[in-house]
């Protein structure tokens, strides 16, 4: 098979390598990280791109804007939760022809489950078991504190995680691969160990790794146990 990687001094070994995991496994993600040879990162999400971005306007979009419909594309997103978020408009026509509407983006926190409780409505359950955000499990851009209540209590998603490094570790020519950002290629599991430390990452925080056993009953970035 012919490859670049060759012309770049990467070994035969290496390129059987990869090529020994190169087929489909059934997840749409790991599949596009293997294809990568990398996982995504803040600097190049190309999860979303390829996972959400593209499919939603090739497979929705575009055969209703080919049949001159107009279209309104309503997203939940708040400033409040990312400065790039924050400097997005509540209404903006796109390049391709149809328009965003943003009806939630000056909304806070304390808005989105006040609208909850006005109708009634239960939030998500994964909100009182510490997550700040329902998505994937865990996202790329996964903070300290969420890490830490997604390893203590679905340590499995930890696990599957890790097994998913070792996969797409195979198919990279620089044979590694974090599913975190890492400069010195730490794995999931050694950033849940960092998830236990004090501010600066470098020393345990004693009280935190005692209460990484003792998991409450509920816990919420957003007051919603009390």
């Amino acid at each position: 098979m012919d490859t670049k990687w060759r012309e770049e001094g990467i070994s035969e070994e290496v390129i059987q390598q990869a090529l020994s995991v190169l087929h489909p496994t059934g997840n749409p993600f790991l599949d596009l990280c293997v294809w990568k040879g990398r996982f995504p990162s803040s600097q190049a999400r190309f999860c979303t791109v390829e996972l959400k971005v593209r499919p939603f306007f090739d497979q929705i979009y575009l055969p209703l804007l080919e049949e001159g419909k107009k279209i309104v594309s309503w997203q939940g997103v708040r400033a409040q939760e990312s400065f790039a978020r924050s400097q997005l408009p509540e209404r903006e026509d796109t390049p391709e022809g149809y328009e965003i509407y943003r009806p939630l983006i000056k909304w806070t926190v304390e808005d989105v489950f006040a609208m909850h409780d006005k109708y009634g409505i239960e939030p998500n359950p994964l909100y009182k078991l510490g997550m700040g955000r329902v998505g994937c499990m865990p996202c790329i851009n996964v903070n300290k504190q969420e890490l830490f209540e997604i390893a203590r209590r679905f340590p499995d998603e930890v696990d599957r995680i890790s097994q998913w490094e070792e996969i797409v570790k195979l198919a990279s020519k620089r044979n590694g691969a974090s599913f975190l950002a890492s400069s010195e290629g730490e794995h999931i599991w050694d950033k849940v160990d960092w998830s236990k430390t004090v501010h600066g990452g470098k020393q345990i925080d004693l009280l935190k790794s005692l209460a990484f056993d003792d998991v409450p009953v509920c816990s919420s970035q957003y007051g919603l146990c009390e």
